[in-house]
């Protein structure tokens, strides 16, 4: 990427800049960072060869004009949310749980269809894109854990794995965000 994307004016005096500023600098590093590029490119040349047929452009939203993968997020993401609200409210824990467990299936489709679209990226969004699959990772195995704890009856535990997985998630979201829309808030092409 080029110096002119990745400079963000700064406007001084707000509480936030220096958590911002810390932000930018990792996604630069992320961005930059060559070191893996060789297997991130054989992971992506794997990905567009499976036989999908058909079922790839379906992933890949061509039918919806925009990817898939930004409308599937939504279960995973509105269940663990609204399961976090429940936590918070007398006896909402049992639907919590629930709603956990929706949005741990949830969340496949909408890898598949992210790893699809993910397999088309340019390297520098690739490299963010990989990152978010990471923390993804994380999330889903915070919801596991919780789910797990609830199951067992350990309501506190599960609650705490749920907050977890919020946390990661708020990151995962951010580094998706970033790789749909950069940091102008406007679409980058591939």
């Amino acid at each position: 990427m080029n110096a002119q994307i990745n400079t963000v004016p700064q406007t001084p005096g707000h509480a936030l800049d220096p958590v911002s500023g810390a932000w930018l600098k990792a996604l630069d590093a992320i961005e930059r960072t060559s070191g893996g590029d060789r297997a991130v490119r054989a992971l992506q040349q794997r990905i567009r060869a499976l036989p999908l047929g058909g079922v790839r452009d379906v992933l890949r939203g061509r039918q919806l004009g925009h990817p898939l993968h930004p409308v599937l997020v939504h279960v995973p993401v509105g269940c663990w949310l609204s399961a976090a609200v429940l936590d918070a409210v007398p006896g909402g824990q049992p639907t919590a749980g629930t709603l956990t467990a929706v949005g741990l299936a949830g969340a496949a489709p909408a890898a598949v269809a992210g790893w699809v679209d993910w397999a088309e990226l340019p390297l520098p969004r690739a490299r963010v894109g990989l990152a978010h699959a990471v923390s993804n990772v994380a999330v889903i195995a915070c919801y596991t854990l919780s789910l797990a704890s609830r199951v067992r009856g350990h309501t506190l535990k599960g609650r705490g794995w749920s907050l977890a997985g919020l946390a990661a998630l708020a990151v995962s979201g951010a580094l998706g965000g970033h790789v749909a829309h950069g940091r102008t808030g406007e679409p980058i092409g591939t």
